[in-house]
């Protein structure tokens, strides 16, 4: 018996934007961190293209650490099962935190060894 593609889950459905969505708040909440540092440390005299990539991919890196250590123990079923549907599972403290702190602790990274290599 054929199955199409759609009938799959391969084909659009919600399980890819499920994925998707919580590292599309991280890497937001990142760059917001980067960018809050990058201001924050005028001196280093960063662009923005180093700015955003810092804090995307520190955003990514730091809402993944975050939520290894708090590692998503006991949940209320209740609120899991609220969570779960629409954007109550990307916008949750590991997403949001640990994304700004990510970006922003990458970014300062960053933007301390450009400040030293220029010197």
């Amino acid at each position: 018996m054929m199955v199409s593609a759609r009938e799959a889950g391969s084909y659009g459905g919600t399980n890819h934007m499920e994925t998707l969505l919580p590292i599309i708040v991280q890497v937001i909440t990142g760059i917001i961190g980067g960018q809050a540092v990058g201001v924050a440390l005028k001196n280093a005299a960063m662009g923005q293209l180093p700015k955003i990539l810092g804090g995307a991919i520190g955003g990514v890196g730091g809402a993944a650490i975050l939520g290894s250590l708090l590692g998503h123990g006991a949940v209320d079923p209740a609120a899991a099962a609220a969570a779960t549907s629409g954007l109550g599972s990307a916008l949750n403290l590991d997403n949001i935190i640990g994304g700004a702190g990510g970006g922003a602790i990458l970014t300062g990274i960053i933007g301390a060894v450009m400040g030293a290599m220029k010197k």
